[in-house]
């Protein structure tokens, strides 16, 4: 018997599922909650102002590995390590002119009697020619400071402002990982508020020619507002428990307002159908919360699990932006479904607008989408034959991804901080790079005291036949090729303490490459007189890709598994569900192959926006992007396949059906990719390259998927498998009817290995076996 997919326009609508009785009961004191409502919002909004002064810079490596342990031991034990601030300080001549000496001499003074300065090496008086450049026009002035993060990186803001005047005749610049964090934070704060305002305006503007009207555009916007208002507070709160990544509070804004402006669209986009067909504002409201509601609760459930993926790799960066994902996503699927139908009670019959709904395939109505769907179907093979191999070409690029980690080349050419650090990298020996973002390799060895200097002598002697390294300095002397090089001088005595003790390891690789890999991997293998713990860039790198290999697996097959069961529950289907993943993985990687050709190889920066090339792809950062690119793809996905749904449900015809589908939610889930990539793309402005390739990235991979995918491969592999697409297994097809909540009813096919045409009328007539989703 067929069946409409909801009820008739003639006949009440009375609520039937939890949120319907919900949204009903809320309609009662509508006014009432709506300005509870507004005043939470501001009391949410004015907690969340307070997370821009709590966000970390780090969290890129695993916190208990080796080489973080290394790092700790070095800082705390050793006064060694990364320091916190750097200050190039530079002459008009050399800086060993009496003058420049005299100044220098008392610039270090004034900062060793800084009671904010836990530790000091200058390069005055004692003239190291470390720190010194190979013109003697600029010396180092290396600081490790008192505090936590947020304290150190608020007095190196204090100093390197307080020496840029009053050290004349010397000029002072900075650098360091505490002035990179906080002009980190600084840049992220400054691109938040120029994205809002590029996006913004354009949105508005999108919105307002799809619906016609002012009213109706707000309302959507309201809803992103509310979901990035109360994520800023979560994050607020967990500050107080880990660590945030300044990169949160941009995702939140650009995955916020795209993921709440899509279920705004959908939601409204239903109600105004509803309306058109002659239902009352409250009729249309409970159809449109019982369907369009019910698909906009899978889509956020999706997208928050997604993000959960996150959750299984021990980097605080990855986890903060998990937080920042899961909470967005959740309030705005709960925005969407509960205060946004109370507003549309609110506004009555004033979000109409002038436009009317999508013209329905079924009335004949054929519009653009429709008839793209209905030219694919007739080729579908050729379609796929034709798309498939243009979105492998752009994945090609991905078979020679290099990765690393950021570092100061993430600030931009313009940064301060970077340009300081560049002048270390070019006019400095290479030990000065230990005083500066890069760290070289320390190799520290705890619980040493007490063992024979012999030990260590013959350790440190094997530790510098090791290739790409250069010289071993340590406390019995320094170290090449496998020799003594210098006897122990009194400043050896920094390379032991109560902890044991540690070795410098000059070197001539760079630390984010092949070969620092392999030199961090020869190091390890090196016997040592006790475990030794290798530090520093090279070993952050392997350690950081260690930890990420063996829990990408997990991930991977939670954000499967994850989308998986909730297409089935939502369908029914197995094909579905199996056809969704294979072709989001599928997109996925064509946007990784265009990162790498852009970010890594240095093309297409004309387009992009300038940035440093480093011949690396930040590690993590493909992983986030496939967490949120997977999640996201799933909203298209299920807007689309809840109307082929509601039309196969109908007709049971899937040709029809997906025409039908396509042509109700083309014009919708285009303008949603649309929305979307604008608010990335708006991220990607940004001059730091982390934001920069997340945005072009994610912006990529919604425009991929919201037409190559959704518009030409989903018709054509729908059409291809036929009445397949809503075949499923007996015994499954008891848990659907157990726990299937979706509103449509789809028809299985026979029991049997399922055919690829269409079922006839007559086996729509008897010949099929009901598959009843109908359960709420």
């Amino acid at each position: 018997m067929t069946r409409t997919p909801h009820d008739a326009p003639g006949t009440p609508v009375l609520p039937r599922t939890r949120p319907e009785r919900l949204v009903h009961l809320l309609s009662r004191r509508r006014y009432a909650f709506l300005a509870l409502t507004l005043l939470v919002t501001i009391g949410l909004g004015a907690v969340g102002t307070g997370v821009f002064g709590k966000l970390s810079g780090g969290g890129w490596t695993p916190a208990d590995s080796d080489s973080a342990r290394a790092d700790t031991l070095l800082r705390e034990h050793f006064r060694s390590g990364s320091p916190d601030l750097v200050l190039l300080v530079g002459a008009p001549g050399s800086v060993d002119e009496p003058r420049a000496t005299a100044a220098g001499r008392r610039l270090t003074e004034r900062l060793r009697t800084d009671a904010r300065v836990r530790h000091l090496d200058s390069y005055w008086p004692d003239a190291d020619p470390a720190l010194v450049s190979r013109d003697r026009r600029t010396a180092l002035i290396s600081l490790r400071l008192r505090g936590g993060e947020h304290e150190v990186a608020a007095t190196a803001e204090d100093i390197r402002r307080e020496t840029a005047t009053g050290t004349a005749p010397l000029e002072a610049s900075a650098a360091g990982r505490a002035v990179a964090k906080r002009d980190l934070e600084k840049q992220s704060r400054h691109d938040l508020v120029r994205a809002e305002l590029i996006a913004a305006p354009l949105v508005l503007l999108i919105l307002v020619w799809i619906f016609g009207n002012l009213l109706s555009a707000l309302l959507a916007l309201s809803v992103g507002g509310i979901a990035v208002v109360g994520t800023l507070a979560v994050l607020h709160a967990l500050t107080g428990f880990t660590q945030v990544s300044v990169f949160a509070v941009n995702l939140t804004t650009a995955l916020g307002f795209g993921l709440a402006i899509d279920y705004g669209l959908f939601i409204i986009t239903r109600h105004r159908e509803e309306l058109a067909a002659g239902r009352d504002v409250r009729q249309a409201v409970l159809v449109s919360v019982r369907t369009a509601g019910r698909t906009v609760f899978f889509s956020a459930l999706t997208v928050t699990l997604s993000m959960a993926a996150l959750l299984v790799f021990p980097l605080h960066f990855l986890r903060s932006l998990a937080y920042a994902g899961m909470s967005v996503a959740a309030l705005a699927g709960l925005t969407a479904v509960l205060v946004l139908p109370v507003c549309l009670l609110v506004a009555g019959d004033r979000v109409a607008g002038r436009r009317g709904p999508p013209p329905s395939a079924g009335v004949g109505g054929a519009g653009v989408f429709y008839r793209t769907a209905r030219t694919v179907m007739r080729r579908p093979v050729l379609t796929v034959v034709m798309v498939v191999p243009v979105l492998l070409c752009l994945a090609s690029p991905f078979q020679r991804v290099e990765f690393g980690l950021s570092d100061d080349r993430a600030l931009g050419a313009a940064s301060p901080v970077h340009r300081a650090t560049d002048v270390v990298r070019d006019d400095f020996d290479s030990r000065a790079t230990a005083m500066a973002s890069i760290v070289l390799p320390g190799l520290v060895l705890p619980g040493l005291t007490g063992t024979p200097a012999r030990s260590l002598d013959d350790y440190a002697r094997q530790v510098s036949l090791t290739s790409h390294v250069l010289r071993v300095d340590t406390a019995t002397g320094s170290y090449a090729g496998g020799r003594p090089l210098a006897p122990p001088t009194p400043a050896s005595a920094r390379f032991s303490g109560p902890e044991g003790g540690w070795l410098s390891v000059v070197t001539d690789a760079e630390p984010f490459s092949a070969e620092g890999g392999a030199l961090v991997r020869a190091l390890r293998a090196v016997p040592a007189p006790v475990p030794a713990l290798v530090g520093g860039d090279a070993a952050a790198l392997v350690d950081t890709r260690a930890v990420v290999g063996e829990r990408l697996g997990s991930a991977v097959a939670i954000i499967v598994l994850v989308i998986f069961t909730l297409l089935f529950l939502f369908t029914g289907s197995i094909l579905v569900p199996v056809k969704a993943v294979l072709l989001n993985l599928l997109s996925l990687t064509a946007t990784f192959g265009a990162i790498v050709h852009v970010f890594q190889d240095g093309h297409l920066r004309w387009l992009v926006g300038d940035f440093l090339v480093t011949g690396t792809t930040d590690t993590l950062l493909p992983v986030l992007m496939f967490c949120i690119a997977f999640g996201v793809s799933m909203d298209y996905e299920m807007f689309l396949l809840s109307r082929i749904m509601e039309e196969y449900r109908r007709t049971g015809d899937t040709t029809s059906a997906v025409a039908f589908g396509l042509e109700r939610t083309g014009r919708l889930f285009t303008a949603a990719a649309l929305v979307l990539a604008i608010a990335m793309a708006a991220m990607a402005t940004s001059p730091l390259t982390p934001l920069k390739l997340l945005g072009v990235g994610l912006t990529l991979a919604v425009v991929l998927d919201a037409t190559l995918v959704r518009m030409l491969l989903v018709p054509a592999i729908m059409k291809m498998a036929g009445r397949a697409n809503w075949w499923c297994p007996r015994p499954l097809r008891r848990v659907h009817a157990r726990f299937g909540v979706s509103e449509h009813e789809p028809r299985a096919a026979v029991p049997g290995p399922p055919g690829p045409r269409d079922a006839s009328p007559g086996e729509r007539a008897g010949g099929g076996e009901s598959l009843d989703v109908t359960r709420a």
